[in-house]
C-alpha cells in the first residue's frame, strides 16, 4: 500500500466513523426542555376545603375554598386545558396559564380576576366535601398527573389542613363537563351549611 492510498483509507475510515457517531447520536431518545429528573414536577400541594368562617356562599367564602397547585421542577409547564375535578365530576379548565418552575397557583371556587398566582373557578356554590373528596388534576391528554384525597371522619382533620390520601397516575374519569359555574347546589353528603 503507498503513502497516498494509506492516506485515503484513513480519511475513508474517519469519515465512516464520524458518520456512525451522527448516526449514534441521533438514535438517542431526545430529551425534553424541562423533562428528566429536573423537569416540571405539578402536583396538588394543598387544599382548604373547609372554607374558615360559617360557611356561607358569599364570594369571599368561596374563595376561601381553594386548591393549591405547584410546579417542584424548574422549567415552566403550559396548563392550558388541563382539568381539576372533585369526587362528584365538577370539573374546572385551566385556560391560557403557564405555571412557572417552582411556583404555584391557587385554584378558587368563587370569582374574581385570574393572576399567574389565583384563578377562579366562577362557581356560586362550594366544590369541596368538607367531610370526604378527592381532588385530581388531569393534563391535557387527560392523563392523571396528582390526586389528594381527605376523609375528616376517620383521621381527625379538623378540616383547614390540606388532604392526606396521595395517588398518583391512576386513569379514572370524571365525566366532561368542562364549565365554569354550578348552578346546582352541592347535593347530599356536602358539609357546608
Amino acid at each position: 500500500m503507498t503513502a497516498s492510498q494509506t492516506f485515503t483509507a484513513r480519511r475513508l475510515a474517519a469519515a465512516a466513523l464520524s458518520a456512525a457517531a451522527l448516526v449514534g447520536a441521533a438514535a438517542l431518545p431526545a430529551v425534553a426542555d424541562g423533562a428528566g429528573p429536573r423537569g416540571p414536577q405539578v402536583e396538588i400541594s394543598k387544599v382548604q376545603y373547609d372554607a374558615p368562617g360559617h360557611g356561607s356562599r358569599s364570594n369571599r367564602s368561596l374563595n376561601e375554598e381553594w386548591v393549591q397547585i405547584t410546579n417542584s421542577g424548574r422549567g415552566s409547564v403550559n396548563l392550558d386545558n388541563w382539568t381539576l375535578s372533585n369526587r362528584q365530576g365538577r370539573v374546572y379548565t385551566f385556560h391560557h396559564l403557564r405555571l412557572d418552575g417552582r411556583s404555584t397557583v391557587r385554584v378558587h371556587t368563587g370569582f374574581g380576576r385570574d393572576t399567574y398566582r389565583d384563578v377562579y373557578q366562577d362557581r356560586r356554590n362550594f366544590v369541596w366535601d368538607d367531610r370526604e373528596d378527592t381532588a385530581t388534576l388531569r393534563n391535557d391528554h387527560r392523563r392523571v398527573v396528582d390526586t389528594l384525597s381527605w376523609d375528616a371522619r376517620h383521621h381527625g382533620d379538623d378540616g383547614r389542613g390540606h388532604g392526606d390520601d396521595r395517588g398518583h397516575g391512576s386513569d379514572r374519569s370524571h365525566g366532561d363537563d368542562r364549565g365554569h359555574g354550578d348552578e346546582h347546589g352541592r347535593g347530599p353528603g356536602h358539609g357546608h351549611r
